[in-house]
């Protein structure tokens, strides 16, 4: 790794069917950089040394990692989130009742069309593979069950690293990674080795760091060497606007108050991200080189999107209200760049773009950048 330049590393938070949101922001900013700059696309996954992702950020992680276009993301989750999560979480005491019977037969089904939308995009590449082929690190964050103890799927990266990863493949990483409680079904996982048939089981990363950007950091710093800097760029799903008014007489929230767990997902994922974030900034200060922790973008999220921000929200005026919020997202980090020798922040993130590399794999070259309107 280039001593002379900072590393980079791409952070990306889990929230369920907001990772259409994610990979649209991504695909609308680099399609206008690759504009102004006269080519056809930019790799995105290449612009990174490192890429972390939890739940629906690592099913982004590993196919920026594999050089899968952009709009080809939007489209895995506009064309196969209905049947991912065919039955929402039952409003009301009746909801419960029948929901007992139908939705483990629809929670088996959805593990099996996230499993077909992940195989048809990523195929049988390993996490291995992708690292001799890309030289993209990933670190992607799960719990294995058996201990209940947090798990890091992880290219061969680091120095010692004893490849027990190297043979998982990406598909099965994805499906550890996303297997949200109540959600999803767990994942069980079979051993790569050659002819193994025992398994692990895993469920989200999400329980342990939804916002994985300490893992990004940690591994960054054993990555480098002294001196060198670290640029960590963390990117949500568009979460939801923070707080809530709370009145004295509704204190005693049960299991229809919290959605029967639904919401609590929810208030997790809010409360990681500005935590990790604000310990990660934290910890960046005492480190022995330069560490820059940046979250773009940064706007607060209009009220009038409340309605389209459940994890396992599919209708298609959801997916068109998230699209349209990462174009107006995206659009104001790109207009950002005219004035970046006044923001720090805004220069990393243009630097960033700027010096991204072009496509050279046709696989990524594959669809229109940009164009995520076609897919909704």
């Amino acid at each position: 790794m280039e001593r002379n330049r900072p590393i980079r590393v791409l952070s990306l938070d889990g929230g369920g069917m907001r990772g259409t949101y994610t990979a649209t922001y991504l695909d609308r900013v680099a399609s206008t950089f690759a504009k102004r700059r006269g080519v056809a696309a930019l790799d995105i996954g290449a612009a990174f040394d490192l890429i972390v992702g939890t739940s629906t950020g690592g099913i982004i992680a590993c196919a920026l990692a594999a050089g899968l276009p952009l709009p080809e993301i939007v489209k895995l989750y506009t064309q196969h989130g209905p049947a991912i999560f065919s039955r929402r979480l039952p409003e009301g005491p009746a909801g419960v009742f029948f929901d007992q019977r139908k939705r483990p037969r629809a929670l088996a089904a959805g593990t099996e069309a996230l499993r077909a939308a992940l195989t048809d995009k990523l195929g049988t590449k390993t996490l291995g593979q992708i690292y001799r082929e890309r030289g993209i690190a990933l670190a992607i964050p799960a719990v294995e069950m058996s201990q209940h103890r947090a798990w890091v799927f992880k290219t061969p990266h680091l120095h010692g690293t004893n490849h027990r990863d190297d043979n998982y493949t990406l598909v099965d990483v994805c499906l550890a990674t996303s297997a949200a409680p109540v959600y999803r079904s767990l994942a069980a996982v079979v051993h790569p080795d050659p002819g193994a048939t025992s398994f692990n089981v895993f469920v989200d990363g999400g329980l342990w760091a939804n916002n994985p950007v300490l893992v990004g950091l940690i591994d960054a710093l054993d990555l480098t060497e002294r001196g060198q800097e670290i640029h960590v760029f963390c990117l949500g799903t568009c979460p939801l606007p923070a707080g809530e008014q709370i009145a004295k007489d509704a204190l005693d929230r049960g299991l229809l108050g919290w959605k029967f767990g639904g919401e609590a997902a929810g208030l997790s994922i809010d409360a990681q991200q500005f935590a990790f974030d604000h310990m990660a900034k934290k910890l960046a200060r005492h480190v022995d080189r330069l560490c820059e922790v940046v979250r773009f973008p940064s706007d607060k999220v209009p009220a009038a999107l409340i309605p389209y921000l459940g994890l396992d929200e599919t209708r298609p005026e959801a997916f068109e209200a998230l699209i349209n919020q990462a174009r107006t997202d995206a659009d104001m980090t790109n207009s950002k760049c005219s004035y970046a020798d006044k923001d720090h922040e805004a220069a990393l993130i243009c630097s960033l773009f700027e010096s991204a590399p072009q496509v050279t794999n046709p696989l990524v070259s594959r669809g229109s950048p940009g164009d995520s309107s076609a897919v909704a």
